[in-house]
């Protein structure tokens, strides 16, 4: 009797089991379904999802600006720029270096300092050391974007220059090879006169190899302008003869002797040999009016 009990309540005890482990694995199916109906109830497209739009007014801020401005003293990652030398060109000890490019002289009234030297808050040296290649990679940076107006020799003459537009400066005029290094770089970054900035498609780098070739293109013109100032060698030959004075009521008379000088007539160029891949018509029309030149030539009415 007790057997029979225990074996009774060790079946009840195994479907209990069997149950809870049944259930304990529908529970995650239910679940996740139980997410996917959430889920799909919440959806939401791109085109609806709360967003500000460029220039849109919103009243979520109370100025009622959607884009908001950069904190202050934020410096975007690549910007901070700390080497006031190779980024402006600008001495570090110059006033607002950086802030503005240097003015021409003159256009300041406060300024008699720049009468002087109106490149004095410009950087002389470059402010890394300048290599072969950094001079090869300034040749192809100038080739494309200064020689169209400056010229493959600096020389201003570039080939909108030639087309009519305004010329451009000489950068083997004393100014320009007197100006400082920084001059050049200010003139790229901000823009002189009718030349606009390239900061834009040009790198700092670059700029810098530009005004490193710039100065290899002075130093060769230089040279070349020596070169053709220097007089020539006298050679020891025979000088020219000396005129004799014309007396007067004499007729004029060239150098060569009369009776060197070619006397000919007009029709005597007619030509008198047909070139050899003519057709036989052609040169005997040819050889027969060359015939009748001489003999027109010869007659006393034609001298006369």
């Amino acid at each position: 009797m007790l057997k029979s009990e225990r074996e009774t309540v060790k079946g009840r005890v195994g479907e209990e089991v069997n149950r809870c482990f049944a259930a304990s694995r529908r529970l995650p199916v239910f679940l996740l379904l139980t997410g996917l109906l959430i889920t799909a109830g919440c959806r939401r497209d791109m085109q609806d999802q709360p967003k500000m739009k460029p220039y849109r007014g919103t009243t979520f801020y109370a100025d009622g600006q959607s884009g908001r401005p950069p904190i202050q003293g934020t410096v975007a990652r690549g910007f901070l720029r700390e080497n006031t030398e190779l980024f402006t060109g600008k001495k570090a000890t110059a006033s607002g270096a950086g802030a503005a490019p240097s003015a021409s002289p003159g256009a300041s009234p406060a300024g008699q300092a720049s009468l002087t030297n109106p490149f004095a808050d410009d950087v002389d040296t470059f402010p890394f050391p300048i290599t072969e290649d950094t001079v090869k990679r300034g040749r192809e940076r100038y080739d494309i974007y200064c020689s169209v107006c400056h010229g493959l020799t600096g020389n201003g003459d570039g080939m909108i220059v030639r087309r009519g537009f305004r010329r451009a400066a000489s950068f083997n005029d004393d100014r320009l090879r007197q100006a400082p290094v920084g001059h050049y770089f200010d003139a790229i970054t901000n823009g002189w006169g009718t030349m606009p900035s390239y900061a834009p498609q040009i790198s700092v780098q670059d700029r810098w190899a530009i005004i490193a070739y710039i100065r290899a293109l002075q130093t060769s013109q230089e040279n070349i302008a020596a070169a053709s100032a220097s007089p020539a060698p006298l050679t020891s030959g025979p000088s020219s003869p000396t005129p004799t004075p014309r007396k007067a009521g004499a007729a004029t008379s060239l150098s060569t002797p009369r009776s060197t000088r070619p006397t000919t007539n007009s029709r005597s160029f007619i030509a008198t040999t047909p070139p050899p891949n003519l057709p036989r018509a052609s040169s005997r029309a040819i050889k027969a009016r060359s015939k009748s030149a001489k003999s027109t030539a010869r007659s006393p009415t034609a001298r006369s």
